[in-house]
């Protein structure tokens, strides 16, 4: 079977992933989660926090061929990792997450889609090198079709997000072209628009699409869904 590392997003952490691991487990895989720098247990100071540093921490957790799993913006680093070191990549799954534009960063990407959900939502830090989300607005653009306690349980874990991985232009090559990808929408998604997410893979096979209808946190709307979505990926 698979072996699964599975990457969290802006401000989250591993522990995001605490139902789909055991589950992905269940049908016979590999599954972890790792903490990216500057996230959960993971101690390295904001000014620190780099794109590639990302991408490394990603490489260094991966000894067998593996399927990278990245929710939201943890679509890049999975696409640097790719283009780094394609030969301990299998495939990478992109969990409603931004799939990189030639020479644009994330943050680029985002102020260029379709819709703002996040626009007023973010609140930077004085020195302006990490932003919150607005707590007032978590559930509704993370949380809102999640089951009971799942905001209580992520606003104690949920941290600073450092702005410099998003603020980085990217460019991949062939190593990252030649790397097996699949989608999956979120089809109620009120972080990133459904029509992004779409756009972003327009020329992607059919085969390599799918979707759930959640909002943006399925590993914690149907984490045993998300598992089964991913064994079938898996199995393609």
């Amino acid at each position: 079977m698979a072996n699964f590392l599975l990457i969290h997003g802006s401000c989250h952490g591993a522990w995001c992933w605490r139902e789909v691991i055991p589950a992905l487990n269940a049908l016979g895989h590999s599954a972890r989660a790792i903490d990216l720098p500057g996230h959960g247990a993971d101690a390295t100071p904001i000014a620190q926090v780099t794109l590639h540093s990302y991408a490394q921490a990603i490489l260094d957790e991966i000894t067998t061929p593996t399927i990278l799993v990245g929710h939201s913006a943890a679509g890049y680093p999975i696409s640097l990792a790719a283009d780094l070191a394609p030969q301990k990549i299998a495939r990478l799954i992109y969990l409603c997450a931004y799939v990189p534009a030639p020479g644009q960063s994330l943050a680029d990407m985002r102020r260029a889609g379709p819709a703002q959900p996040l626009a007023g939502k973010i609140q930077l830090s004085s020195d302006r090198a990490s932003y919150t989300i607005d707590p007032t607005h978590i559930r509704d653009l993370f949380y809102h079709d999640c089951p009971p306690g799942t905001l209580k349980y992520a606003m104690t874990r949920l941290c600073p997000q450092p702005v410099l991985p998003h603020e980085t232009p990217l460019t991949l090559g062939p190593n990252y072209a030649n790397t097996k990808r699949s989608y999956i929408r979120c089809t109620h998604d009120h972080t990133i628009p459904l029509a992004y997410q779409s756009s972003m893979t327009a020329s992607w096979p059919a085969s390599n699409r799918t979707e759930m209808p959640t909002g943006h946190s399925p590993f914690f709307a149907d984490p045993s869904g998300l598992a089964h979505l991913l064994d079938q990926i898996a199995l393609t």
